[in-house]
């Protein structure tokens, strides 16, 4: 897990491939020969990577990398560079690196870095390469003939932006990492893409893709429990000690039982990670599921002014100002403080009630449109719940892993018919997922009902007293509206959030980056 930075500058140059030649920037421009302001933007993100940087310009690019180091510790630095002078930058990981690389032969490879990989990869095979890599990702491939390919992952797990101007092109992790000029060009780089400036933006995954229905529920349940358990198992690859994030809820809860399992024949006790205000129901939970499942349990229990004092950087990580997503942010932003002293990458359960349909809202959408629903939104999670995951850890120098979003997973769940999906109006949710696990987890545990994160950990009802104490402008909504490029707020909530954003992001079009949850 890492941070990156990138310029790419052909504006003296006809044709992309022709050799570069010597590149001048505009003053306080980015890109060309300007490395000092792109140096400036890779250490906007070093949080992302506290293990080390490393940059290398190539022709009319420059690529720059802030390192956290996960795997191959001692020999992973980055850029990484083969020896035709082809280099790559790369933030994420690669699932399958291992098969890939026998495939195009070990002997090949000078490190054991699974981002390695994508490099051989992609030089041997093109573009298609891309296709094939399992994992969360995003990365450049710059060469000596002057040309650049950039990548991102299908689901957008792992964030990267783009900004784009005549024969300039500028790539990176956060919005922060912008200099203030470029900011109303930033967009969100789209998932399931590679690009390149000759060839222009190509998509390499389809999340729609269907498969045979299950013809059984038993059919249904093993295959889930199956693509769950080696979608787990995968994302304990790493060469430093993983953890989970336990909320107590039911799919954090899974992640853990089957992480404990597979840290357990390694002769490791899982470390586990919980927030909570004083007696809240995630806490409780917590504990229980920790007990159960012999975990190493670490707490933390916040009051209402830590709440309130961590709101306004809550939403400067996040770079978001959408109510839900602030209001789980804080707890997200505090358990990610306390996982971090401990560990370098934690599991998470985010992505289960996109593909199980565990959102109460979803009781009212009609079983015809439910399919539709369900693909939106996790199409829509780039923007939303994985930009909170992304940044609340990397905030702390910490990488979250998410294995309900492994694309095997997405397939499984999309075989599921989807009236086997409908919770009914009193009944439970996600109810094959929960009898999947029926022999993993205390029963109490295993039919809880859903709550959302900053609910079941007390922050909604400790956030309360903050966001009134801050609605004191008669105007606080036509206010955050003037703001450029920010919509007319929903709630005086959201424009509360609003201005904390424009604070720190002013000029950044937020229909260019963004996405709303559809209940604030």
């Amino acid at each position: 897990m890492c941070g990156i930075v990138v310029t790419h500058d052909v504006s003296d140059q006809q044709v992309e491939g022709a050799p570069p030649s010597a590149h001048a920037a505009e003053p306080g421009g980015v890109g060309g020969g300007d490395d000092g302001e792109a140096t400036r933007m890779l250490e906007r993100i070093s949080h992302r990577g506290p293990d080390g940087s490393g940059s290398r310009r190539v022709g009319p690019t420059w690529l720059g990398h802030r390192r956290l180091a996960i795997i191959d510790v001692e020999g992973g630095t980055q850029p990484l560079i083969d020896e035709r002078g082809n280099v790559l930058v790369g933030n994420g990981e690669i699932y399958n690196h291992a098969a890939l690389r026998a495939e195009l032969g070990p002997d090949r490879f000078a490190t054991s870095s699974d981002n390695e990989t994508a490099l051989r990869a992609v030089v041997a095979w093109g573009p298609q390469a891309i296709d094939r890599l399992r994992g969360m990702f995003a990365f450049a491939v710059a060469a000596e003939d002057g040309t650049l390919l950039a990548a991102r992952d299908p689901l957008g797990i792992k964030p990267l932006y783009w900004a784009r101007e005549e024969g300039r092109t500028i790539f990176a992790s956060e919005l922060r990492a912008f200099p203030e000029e470029v900011r109303p060009l930033i967009e969100a780089f789209p998932p399931g893409h590679w690009w390149t400036r000759s060839d222009g933006l190509h998509p390499f995954a389809d999340l729609s893709a269907r498969g045979r229905p299950f013809e059984t529920r038993d059919e249904a349940r093993d295959a889930i429990r199956d693509v769950v358990i080696r979608a787990v198992e995968d994302r304990m690859m790493a060469d430093v000690e993983v953890g989970v994030l336990l909320s107590g809820g039911l799919d954090s809860s899974i992640v853990a039982a089957v992480a404990a399992r597979d840290a357990a024949r390694r002769g490791m006790r899982l470390q586990s990670f919980a927030v909570g205000v004083e007696g809240s129901p995630d806490l409780e939970a917590a504990r229980v599921v920790a007990e159960a499942l012999d975990l190493d349990h670490h707490e933390r229990i916040y009051t209402a002014e830590e709440a309130y004092n961590v709101l306004d950087d809550a939403v400067r990580v996040i770079e978001h100002f959408d109510p839900a997503l602030v209001r789980s942010a804080v707890p997200n932003h505090l358990v990610a403080e306390l996982a971090a002293r401990h560990v370098k990458v934690v599991l998470t359960g985010e992505g289960a009630d996109e593909l199980f349909a565990g959102y109460d809202y979803l009781r009212d959408v009609q079983p015809e449109d439910l399919e539709a629903e369900l693909l939106r939104s996790v199409r829509g999670l780039h923007n939303l719940n994985l930009q909170r995951a992304d940044r609340t850890s990397m905030a702390h120098g910490l990488e979250a892993r998410v294995p309900f979003l492994d694309l095997d997973v997405i397939a499984v769940a999309a075989r599921v018919p989807v009236t086997w999906k409908l919770p009914g109006e009193h009944g439970q949710e996600k109810r094959l997922l929960r009898e999947a696990f029926a022999e993993w987890l205390p029963d109490d545990i295993l039919w809880r009902r859903k709550a959302q994160f900053g609910d079941g950990s007390g922050a909604a009802d400790a956030l309360g007293a903050a966001i009134s104490a801050r609605l004191d402008d008669a105007d606080a909504d036509e206010q955050a509206a003037r703001h450029e490029g920010l919509p007319t707020p929903r709630s005086a909530e959201e424009a509360v959030y609003q201005r904390m954003f424009a604070r720190h992001l002013g000029g950044i079009r937020a229909d260019k980056v963004l996405g709303m949850s559809p209940h604030t």
